[in-house]
């Protein structure tokens, strides 16, 4: 996630609600590990894209360095069942494994920690899953049973505030070590997207973990049993990763060592490339994508990551949902995105973006219409508004703001800029009584693709639309039933629902993406193989390596 993928930890009032039980065959989730093996989501094969030549290093003999720089600065720890900062997520990628982890390019399960995916019971509340033979920490201790059913259960207990529960907690009730190398999970309600939905949990050893003040040590001197271990890391200089030794998994290091640069500057990254600094790097300028000549390429992928807006919706008049609607109408989308991204964008259609397999688009699009603003407003009874602006300081979201403002000018709206760290935004500007509305950016599918995890990352529990949009309406508990509601569902009757929720959040609009971005990675194919760009923040090299 980028800057602005938001690293406090969700409160602890979290909704926990039921979901509702299956009224169909429940055999069904016992299939799903089944259909994700036969979409290849077993392979041990990395999925990079680039055709560097032959790799320097092998799995056996890692040799080289990587360097990459990324567009963000380090702006917390790497526990991570609370990190969510860009460098501190990339970094986890690398370093721990779950039992299931998310291809960083492709989005498909495999089986990491796990010696294959997870198995259902007949009646989908049961799952089993079982680890790899002589898995490792990178400091030699065995992962056991154990350390999995800790890594789950500390997510689960309330009191832990964990970033990643609502991805859990709805659905699974306990987990269990049944033996030295078996886990069983008791799920609430049966759940097919199971297998690839525990990927959010990455595992870490009990005896580094078991309680607050071994936490928080583990928090910036992280362990875990993944292809690469952290060395060092730091808000300036970023981080730097060196192979694991104690590794025996599906995705082993090819090169010793992975410098991880940070620079939110565009140009200094781009030089980074041009000027042979870096191997990759993170965001090449818009303004430069079309320009990059052999022998560097860039790799384009269409994001859900993009501008948001979000009101306080419990301040007049953005209590009334035509006011927020026609501060939508008013805006010349296409505009915005050829000043801020120079094209590299879409318009947003739907909340999630078009190249999003669980795509649908919703019954309300807000396309151009300065006319409707104006009506939506006159029937509103609202005249003369005037408010104040607050937004991050991500790039394309300061280069966004002064069009959007001037779009909202033509309709007779007057917004004043607050630009800010989005640290002070979150735990400052937000929380004031006189917050109105804000642009801002996230980007939750570094955690997963699937609508059901990204719907939750928003729509689900208190933290956005209560402690920050201040939405009290009805539709907000409407909203949440129809996500547990398609949660239970599987095909069409699960599309059905989710299309009701895409348009239930198109019309009221408390937090909706105005627009979606595109993530552009720049590499050098002649310096580093087995590389691809992927459609969330970061880089990531497993299975890569630096050519010889």
């Amino acid at each position: 996630m980028n800057a602005d993928r938001f690293s406090d930890v969700l409160a602890a009032g979290m909704d926990r609600r039921r979901f509702l039980r299956f009224t169909g065959s429940l055999s069904a989730a016992a299939a799903v590990a089944a259909g994700l093996s036969a979409c290849g989501g077993t392979s041990n094969a990395p999925t990079g894209q680039s055709s560097g030549g032959t790799a320097m290093g092998t799995a056996e003999h890692p040799a080289g360095t990587i360097t990459t720089t990324l567009a963000f600065q380090f702006n917390g720890g790497f526990d991570p069942m609370n990190t969510s900062g860009a460098v501190g997520t990339c970094v986890n990628q690398h370093i721990f494994e779950a039992l299931v982890d998310l291809d960083p390019v492709t989005r498909q399960p495999y089986a990491a920690l796990a010696k294959a995916l997870p198995t259902a019971s007949p009646d989908g509340l049961t799952w089993t899953a079982t680890l790899r033979d002589g898995a490792k920490f990178s400091d030699g201790s065995p992962v056991t049973a154990d350390d999995v059913a800790w890594s789950f259960t500390r997510v689960l207990n309330p009191a832990g505030n964990a970033l990643v529960a609502p991805f859990l907690t709805a659905f699974l009730d306990s987990v269990t070590a049944t033996g030295a190398g078996t886990v069983q999970f008791k799920l609430k309600t049966p759940f097919a997207l199971f297998p690839q939905r525990i990927a959010v949990i990455k595992i870490v050893p009990k005896a580094k973990t078991g309680d607050a003040a071994a936490a928080k040590a583990f928090d910036s001197a992280p362990i875990g049993s993944g292809p690469f271990k952290l060395d060092s890391a730091s808000v300036t200089a970023g981080a730097v990763l060196s192979n694991n030794p104690n590794y025996n998994g599906p995705r082993p290091a090819l090169v010793t060592q992975i410098v991880m640069r940070t620079n939110n500057d565009n140009s200094a990254r781009l030089n980074d490339l041009q000027g042979g600094q870096s191997q990759v790097i993170e965001a090449v300028p818009f303004l430069n994508a079309a320009t990059v000549q052999a022998p560097f390429k860039t790799d384009v992928k269409q994001a859900f990551n993009g501008l948001y807006l979000m009101f306080n919706c419990s301040a007049a008049p953005f209590n009334d949902k035509r006011v927020r609607q026609a501060l939508f109408y008013a805006i010349d989308t296409k505009k915005v995105m050829a000043t801020a991204l120079n094209g590299f964008g879409e318009t947003a259609t739907s909340y999630l973006d078009s190249a999003n397999p669980d795509y649908q688009r919703a019954a309300t699009v807000y396309d151009y219409d300065p006319q409707k603003a104006k009506q939506l407003l006159s029937e509103a009874g609202v005249t003369g508004l005037s408010f104040e602006l607050v937004t991050t300081n991500v790039a394309f979201i300061a280069d966004s703001a002064p069009v959007i403002i001037d779009c909202w000018k033509q309709i007779g709206v007057t917004a004043k800029l607050n630009t800010a760290p989005t640290a002070q935004v979150l735990s400052q500007l937000v929380p004031a009584d006189n917050f109105r509305v804000l642009a801002g950016s996230g980007d939750p599918t570094i955690y997963g693709p699937d609508a059901d995890l990204l719907l939750r990352w928003y729509y689900y529990g208190n933290q956005w639309l209560v402690n920050r949009a201040r939405w009290s309406d009805p539709a907000r508990t409407r909203l949440a039933e129809l996500i547990d509601k398609a949660a239970t569902q599987q095909g069409a009757e699960q599309k059905t629902t989710w299309k009701q929720v895409f348009d239930l959040v198109a019309d009221e609009v408390p937090l909706y993406m105005l627009y979606h971005t595109k993530t552009i990675t720049g590499s050098d194919p002649s310096k580093v193989t087995g590389f691809g760009g992927t459609s969330t923040t970061g880089t990531y090299f497993l299975g890569a390596g630096r050519a010889a």
